[in-house]
Protein backbone atom coordinates (compact mmCIF):
# COMPACT_ATOMS: atom_id res chain seq x y z
CA UNK A 1 0.00 0.00 0.00
CA UNK A 2 1.36 3.42 -0.86
CA UNK A 3 1.12 6.69 1.08
CA UNK A 4 -1.49 8.11 -1.31
CA UNK A 5 -3.97 5.35 -0.46
CA UNK A 6 -3.30 5.73 3.25
CA UNK A 7 -3.87 9.50 3.05
CA UNK A 8 -7.10 8.98 1.10
CA UNK A 9 -8.40 6.44 3.60
CA UNK A 10 -7.49 8.75 6.50
CA UNK A 11 -9.31 11.69 4.88
CA UNK A 12 -12.41 9.61 4.16
CA UNK A 13 -12.51 8.21 7.71
CA UNK A 14 -12.01 11.69 9.20
CA UNK A 15 -14.83 13.07 7.01
CA UNK A 16 -17.20 10.27 7.99
CA UNK A 17 -16.33 10.77 11.67
CA UNK A 18 -16.84 14.53 11.48
CA UNK A 19 -20.15 14.10 9.64
CA UNK A 20 -21.39 11.60 12.22
CA UNK A 21 -20.36 13.95 15.02
CA UNK A 22 -22.19 16.92 13.52
CA UNK A 23 -25.31 14.81 12.91
CA UNK A 24 -25.29 13.52 16.49
CA UNK A 25 -24.79 17.01 17.90
CA UNK A 26 -27.70 18.41 15.90
CA UNK A 27 -30.04 15.50 16.48
CA UNK A 28 -29.29 14.49 20.09
CA UNK A 29 -26.36 16.36 21.61
CA UNK A 30 -27.92 19.62 22.74
CA UNK A 31 -31.57 18.76 23.41
CA UNK A 32 -32.95 18.13 26.88
CA UNK A 33 -36.45 17.02 27.80
CA UNK A 34 -38.55 19.58 29.65
CA UNK A 35 -40.17 18.08 32.71
CA UNK A 36 -43.85 18.85 33.18
CA UNK A 37 -44.31 21.26 36.08
CA UNK A 38 -41.03 23.13 35.56
CA UNK A 39 -40.96 26.83 34.59
CA UNK A 40 -40.01 25.89 31.01
CA UNK A 41 -43.25 23.89 30.71
CA UNK A 42 -45.52 26.82 31.60
CA UNK A 43 -47.37 28.02 28.50
CA UNK A 44 -49.12 31.36 28.38
CA UNK A 45 -51.40 32.75 25.70
CA UNK A 46 -51.58 36.42 24.81
CA UNK A 47 -55.06 37.92 24.94
CA UNK A 48 -56.35 41.47 24.57
CA UNK A 49 -56.39 41.64 28.40
CA UNK A 50 -52.82 40.33 28.79
CA UNK A 51 -51.24 36.91 29.24
CA UNK A 52 -53.32 33.96 30.44
CA UNK A 53 -51.83 30.69 31.66
CA UNK A 54 -53.12 27.63 29.79
CA UNK A 55 -54.38 24.57 31.59
CA UNK A 56 -52.95 21.61 29.76
CA UNK A 57 -52.40 17.88 29.99
CA UNK A 58 -49.88 15.57 28.39
CA UNK A 59 -47.10 18.15 28.06
CA UNK A 60 -44.08 16.85 26.16
CA UNK A 61 -41.34 19.36 25.45
CA UNK A 62 -37.69 19.80 24.55
CA UNK A 63 -35.26 22.70 24.65
CA UNK A 64 -31.57 23.43 24.26
CA UNK A 65 -29.29 26.10 25.66
CA UNK A 66 -27.39 26.23 22.35
CA UNK A 67 -30.07 28.23 20.51
CA UNK A 68 -33.08 30.40 21.43
CA UNK A 69 -35.28 28.67 18.81
CA UNK A 70 -34.92 25.01 19.84
CA UNK A 71 -37.94 24.93 22.20
CA UNK A 72 -40.68 22.57 20.96
CA UNK A 73 -43.78 21.33 22.78
CA UNK A 74 -46.82 19.13 22.29
CA UNK A 75 -49.79 19.12 24.66
CA UNK A 76 -53.57 19.18 24.94
CA UNK A 77 -55.41 22.24 26.20
CA UNK A 78 -57.92 21.61 28.97
CA UNK A 79 -60.73 23.94 29.89
CA UNK A 80 -61.80 27.17 28.28
CA UNK A 81 -59.90 28.71 25.40
CA UNK A 82 -59.71 32.52 25.47
CA UNK A 83 -61.80 33.98 22.64
CA UNK A 84 -59.54 37.01 22.35
CA UNK A 85 -56.25 35.15 21.80
CA UNK A 86 -53.81 37.20 19.71
CA UNK A 87 -53.32 35.62 16.26
CA UNK A 88 -49.79 35.20 14.93
CA UNK A 89 -49.27 36.05 11.27
CA UNK A 90 -46.46 34.33 9.42
CA UNK A 91 -46.21 31.31 11.71
CA UNK A 92 -43.61 28.89 10.39
CA UNK A 93 -43.20 25.70 12.43
CA UNK A 94 -39.54 24.83 12.71
CA UNK A 95 -38.32 21.26 12.35
CA UNK A 96 -37.41 19.40 15.50
CA UNK A 97 -35.22 16.37 15.93
CA UNK A 98 -36.54 13.16 14.38
CA UNK A 99 -36.77 11.39 17.75
CA UNK A 100 -39.28 13.96 19.07
CA UNK A 101 -42.21 12.04 17.61
CA UNK A 102 -45.18 14.13 18.75
CA UNK A 103 -44.05 17.21 16.79
CA UNK A 104 -44.25 17.20 12.97
CA UNK A 105 -43.43 20.64 11.58
CA UNK A 106 -44.46 19.78 8.02
CA UNK A 107 -47.90 18.56 9.12
CA UNK A 108 -48.42 21.52 11.46
CA UNK A 109 -47.45 23.95 8.69
CA UNK A 110 -49.81 22.27 6.23
CA UNK A 111 -52.63 22.37 8.79
CA UNK A 112 -52.03 26.08 9.39
CA UNK A 113 -52.12 26.79 5.65
CA UNK A 114 -55.41 24.96 5.07
CA UNK A 115 -57.07 26.33 8.22
CA UNK A 116 -57.24 23.08 10.22
CA UNK A 117 -55.24 24.82 12.97
CA UNK A 118 -54.69 28.43 13.88
CA UNK A 119 -51.51 30.17 15.00
CA UNK A 120 -51.55 32.31 18.12
CA UNK A 121 -48.95 34.28 20.02
CA UNK A 122 -47.98 32.59 23.23
CA UNK A 123 -45.29 35.00 24.44
CA UNK A 124 -43.68 37.92 22.68
CA UNK A 125 -39.93 38.31 23.21
CA UNK A 126 -39.64 35.07 25.22
CA UNK A 127 -35.95 35.57 24.46
CA UNK A 128 -34.46 38.57 22.66
CA UNK A 129 -35.85 38.71 19.09
CA UNK A 130 -37.79 35.45 19.58
CA UNK A 131 -41.52 34.80 20.08
CA UNK A 132 -43.21 31.63 21.33
CA UNK A 133 -45.90 30.56 18.85
CA UNK A 134 -48.63 27.94 19.21
CA UNK A 135 -50.61 26.04 16.61
CA UNK A 136 -53.97 25.23 18.18
CA UNK A 137 -56.48 22.69 16.83
CA UNK A 138 -60.24 22.72 17.49
CA UNK A 139 -59.98 19.40 19.40
CA UNK A 140 -57.58 20.95 21.96
CA UNK A 141 -54.27 19.69 20.58
CA UNK A 142 -51.54 22.31 20.55
CA UNK A 143 -47.96 22.46 19.35
CA UNK A 144 -45.46 25.16 20.16
CA UNK A 145 -42.14 26.44 18.92
CA UNK A 146 -39.95 29.52 19.13
CA UNK A 147 -39.66 31.71 16.05
CA UNK A 148 -37.59 34.79 15.26
CA UNK A 149 -39.92 37.76 15.32
CA UNK A 150 -40.60 40.51 12.86
CA UNK A 151 -38.95 43.71 14.02
CA UNK A 152 -41.14 46.42 12.55
CA UNK A 153 -42.54 49.70 13.85
CA UNK A 154 -46.08 48.38 13.25
CA UNK A 155 -45.42 45.59 15.71
CA UNK A 156 -43.84 48.03 18.15
CA UNK A 157 -40.53 46.19 18.26
CA UNK A 158 -37.41 47.98 17.12
CA UNK A 159 -33.78 47.90 18.23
Amino acid sequence: MNWGKIATIALVLASVGAGAGVWYAQEYGFYDRIEDGTPESVVLIQTSDGPVRLDMIGFDGIDADSSPIRWRACFRIEGEWPDDAVPFDGATPLNGPNWFDCYDAAQIGADLERGAARAVLSQSEIRPDVDRVLAVYPDGRAYGWHQFNDKTPERGVMD
